[in-house]
């Protein structure tokens, strides 16, 4: 087990802990949510950057990595969605994405394919994290202005993901034409 994948494992473990923190009724807890995803969210950046670097790449980390991240950012969304944080609209969109692209890579991988992250797909991560991070701490200091900044972000977030999703199904349409 290396190292970027101890990292990626670390997010994975996060996650449960940020949902419980996100739950409780305590003096801060968006703030103490906010610092968890916010670690969680460097992991990301770090996993892959040593990985590559240090050719550390493996099988493990091309699948739960990818995994990981949206784990992270689904169990955020939805926990924000109790909180009234974010619209429920936007989750679904952005789970349908995931499990649209997700499948799509099942299939390319069962023709021994792999679907590499697209640009599109980095930019949507980056915005849907920062929208998070913008909306928890505007919920922990009762700012309404940082709450309408959070949800312009969050539309954003939710423009890329919407385009990168087309993004991806337009160029592997043929994995559907060809597929068994």
């Amino acid at each position: 087990m290396n190292l970027p994948n101890k990292l990626t494992l670390l997010r994975i473990l996060l996650i449960p802990v940020f949902v419980i923190i996100m739950m409780l009724d305590i003096t801060n807890h968006y703030l103490i949510a906010c610092l968890i995803f916010i670690i969680a969210s460097i992991t990301d950046a770090l996993d892959g950057h040593i990985a590559r670097k240090n050719n550390l790449v493996t099988d493990f980390g091309k699948f739960m990595d990818p995994l990981a991240d949206k784990l992270l950012v689904i169990s955020a969304l939805i926990c924000m969605i109790e909180s009234n944080l974010v619209a429920g609209w936007m989750v679904i969109i952005i789970v349908a994405r995931e499990l649209t692209v997700s499948i799509l890579r099942a299939i390319a991988a069962a023709d021994g394919k792999v679907i590499a992250a697209s640009g599109g797909g980095k930019i949507k991560t980056i915005s849907q994290m920062l929208a998070i991070i913008i909306l928890l701490l505007g919920a922990n200091i009762d700012n309404s202005l940082l709450l309408q900044v959070g949800t312009i972000f969050m539309l954003i977030a939710t423009f890329f993901t919407l385009y990168s999703g087309a993004d991806y199904l337009y160029k592997n349409k043929e994995l559907f034409m060809n597929s068994k």
